[in-house]
C-alpha cells in the first residue's frame, strides 16, 4: 500500500511536476536498482533518473568517496576555479576516455545541466563558424532552453517557449522517411544554391533518440553524416547526454561508428552519483572561448567532480562494464522480441541498455507503464505520441533483477492487451 499524504505536493508546488504523475507515491530511500516509497514498498527502477543514474541509486563505491570529500572539508562550490576534485578529474578523463580511444578534446565545464552543455554547444559551433543556422532531426530532444529548444522537435515541448525559435532547421532522420534516405535529401539541399537551406554552422544529432522513441540510428548513416558535414566545413556535434556514459555499451555512443564529432555534450550520468554536472568536448581548434564567454554559477560542482572521477576510475578502466552491458542488452532484446511477437500491433528497437516496446496503438505504452507501476515497476514513455515503453535500467543491474524487471512488464504487457495476466 502506498502513502495517500499528497496533499503538500498538490497545494505548493508548481501544476508543472510531472514524473510524479505517474508515479503516485512518496519516495524515501534507495539502493542500488531499487527505491523505497515511506510505505515501505519497493519498486524495481527502469528507469534511472532518466538515465542520470547509470551506476545505481547510493552506488557505495561513489558514495564512498562522496563522504571522504565532504568528512575532509573538500571544496563545495568552485565556480571555475582550480581545484584538486577537478584535476583529478580532468586527469581521469584524460587517461581512462579519451587517449585510449584516440580522442584529442579540450573540457569545457558549462552550466550543470544536458541543456546548458547544448547551449553552450551552439553558442560555440556559430562564434567558431560565424553562421547562425544548426541542423537539427525530426524527433530530436535536446533539452528545454531556448536554444535547446529551438532544435527539438517536439511540438508540445517547442510550444512552451512562447517566443519563436529560430535559426534552426529540421532535416530526416535515419528511417525517417520510408522511401528515401534522409541524407541524400539533405546533401542535395545543402549543395543546390536554389534549395533556400543557407550553410550552417552546425548538425546536432543523438545517436540514439531517447525521448523521440529509442529511433536508432546505423553506424553507416552516422559515418555518412559525419563525412557529409566535413566536406562542407560544417561541424558535427552529438549530444550525449542521455545515451553517453556507457548506455549504448561504449562510454561514447558514437563509438560503434568510428567517428570523431567535432563537439560532444555530457551531462546526466557523467556526475556518476546523480548530481548535477555537465561537460562539453571540443577539438582544441574550436576552443576559441574568451575568458568568462559562457558562465555559470553552479559549473564548478566539485562534489559530483569526485563521483565523476570515481565512477570513470572503477568502471571505465577496463572493459568489464561495456562487455556486461552488452550482454544485459541482448536479456532485453530477447525479452521484448517475445512480448511482441505474443502480441499484434508491437515492435520492438534499442541498444545496449535502452530500449523501446513500440505500440500502434499509442494509448497502451501508458497503460503499460501505470501496470507495471502497481505491480512495482518504474518504467517510462517516450516518442511523439507517447506510444513507446522505454526502459532505462542502471547499468550495474543483476541479471536476476533484470530479470524480474522484465516478468513483471511481460505481466503489464499481457494484462493491458488481453486482460488475462499471466
Amino acid at each position: 500500500m502506498t502513502s495517500t499524504d499528497m496533499t503538500i505536493f498538490e497545494h505548493v508546488e508548481s501544476n508543472v511536476r510531472g514524473y510524479c504523475r505517474s508515479w503516485p507515491t512518496v519516495f524515501d530511500s534507495a539502493s542500488g536498482a531499487w527505491l523505497h516509497d515511506e510505505a515501505g514498498r519497493d519498486y524495481l527502477d527502469f528507469f534511472a533518473g532518466a538515465g542520470a543514474l547509470n551506476y545505481g541509486h547510493n552506488n557505495p563505491v561513489l558514495k564512498q568517496a562522496l563522504l571522504e570529500y565532504i568528512a575532509g572539508d573538500g571544496i563545495t562550490h568552485g565556480l571555475d576555479m582550480s581545484t584538486v576534485a577537478k584535476r583529478k578529474l580532468l586527469e581521469t578523463i584524460q587517461r581512462t576516455l579519451l587517449t585510449p580511444r584516440g580522442l584529442d578534446y579540450k573540457v569545457q565545464f558549462p552550466g550543470p545541466t544536458g541543456a546548458n552543455a547544448v547551449e553552450a554547444a551552439l553558442k560555440l559551433a556559430r562564434k567558431v563558424t560565424g553562421r547562425t543556422t544548426i541542423l537539427n532531426f525530426t524527433n530530436a530532444f535536446h533539452g528545454m532552453t531556448l536554444g535547446a529548444l529551438a532544435v527539438t522537435g517536439n511540438a508540445g515541448k517547442r510550444a512552451g517557449a512562447g517566443v519563436p525559435l529560430t535559426h534552426s532547421m529540421p532535416v530526416p532522420y535515419d528511417g525517417y522517411l520510408t522511401d528515401s534516405d534522409g541524407l541524400d535529401w539533405m546533401e542535395r539541399a545543402l549543395d543546390d544554391t536554389s534549395s533556400g537551406m543557407d550553410l550552417p554552422a552546425a548538425v546536432i544529432v543523438e545517436t540514439v533518440q531517447g525521448e523521440g522513441g529509442v529511433n536508432v540510428a546505423s553506424a553507416e548513416w552516422l559515418r555518412r553524416l559525419a563525412e557529409l558535414t566535413a566536406a562542407r566545413g560544417i561541424l558535427l556535434i552529438v549530444d550525449d547526454v542521455q545515451m553517453g556514459c556507457g548506455r549504448t555499451g561504449p562510454f561514447f555512443s558514437f563509438e560503434a561508428a568510428g567517428i570523431h564529432p567535432d563537439i560532444v555534450t555530457l551531462s546526466k550520468s557523467i556526475g556518476g552519483y546523480g548530481l548535477p554536472m555537465a561537460l562539453v568536448l571540443m577539438k582544441p581548434e574550436l576552443d576559441q572561448w574568451s575568458p568568462g564567454e559562457h558562465n555559470g554559477t553552479f559549473r564548478g560542482n566539485n562534489p559530483a567532480f569526485v563521483t565523476a572521477q570515481a565512477a570513470l576510475q572503477h568502471y571505465w578502466s577496463d572493459g568489464g562494464l561495456q562487455t556486461a552491458t552488452f550482454v544485459k542488452g541482448e536479456r532485453i532484446q530477447r525479452a521484448l522480441t517475445g512480448m511482441a511477437a505474443a502480441h499484434e500491433g508491437m515492435t520492438t528497437r534499442g541498444r545496449g541498455l535502452v530500449h523501446g516496446l513500440v505500440f500502434d496503438d499509442a494509448s497502451q505504452a501508458g497503460k503499460v507503464c501505470s501496470v507495471a507501476f502497481d505491480q512495482g515497476l518504474l518504467v517510462e514513455t517516450s516518442g511523439p505520441e507517447d506510444e513507446v515503453v522505454k526502459l532505462l535500467p542502471p547499468l550495474t543491474i543483476t541479471a536476476d533483477e533484470l530479470d524480474h524487471g522484465l516478468e513483471i512488464l511481460a505481466t503489464s504487457v499481457d494484462v493491458v492487451c488481453t486482460g488475462k495476466g499471466n
